[in-house]
């Protein structure tokens, strides 16, 4: 996978692999992305994996490393062989500001063009809280779109999409 580094980061620090989800070091990520999609999400509209439901021949898991220290993850979902779904990308509050979740996102579509996906969607929420992340993928060259696979209309989710 490509090293990605960011202005605090010496390019030997910061890595970015394919990994398991279901590693002890990366109990903070998930409790920390569990807790930030319930913080202001109505349970019904909360779409995001369970960890163990991550480990799918279907699905690549990545995470993002610093120095060794899980900082950053995020997971790639076929949904057909042109087209696939980010799933679960969270960056530590605390390591927030650096870049992390551009290179997150860059490592994750350099991930899908090299499995030959033609296209990435994904959803994400309506919510403030959402702004930044909604920021993110615009400037990665995501537009809004309907649901796609698996998803109805909610009125507290945006679905985008972008050509590969």
């Amino acid at each position: 996978m490509t090293q990605h580094e960011s202005k605090t980061t010496s390019p030997d620090a910061l890595k970015i692999a394919p990994e398991s989800p279901l590693a002890a070091d990366l109990d903070l990520l998930f409790q920390r992305h569990t807790q930030d999609m319930h913080a202001d999400t109505p349970p019904e509209s909360i779409h995001m994996l369970d960890r163990s439901d991550l480990v799918a021949p279907d699905i690549g898991f990545f995470v993002m490393r610093d120095a060794g220290r899980p900082v950053a993850m995020g997971a790639l979902k076929r949904i057909d062989a042109t087209h696939a779904e980010i799933k679960s990308m969270h960056v530590l509050a605390e390591d927030r500001g650096r870049g992390l979740s551009r290179a997150m996102l860059t490592a994750l579509l350099d991930a899908a063009r090299d499995r030959g996906y033609r296209r990435v969607s994904l959803e994400t929420g309506i919510q403030p809280t959402f702004i930044a992340a909604r920021a993110l993928y615009q400037r990665a060259g995501f537009v809004e779109c309907g649901p796609f696979q698996g998803y109805g209309p909610d009125p507290n989710s945006v679905f985008m999409t972008c050509e590969l």
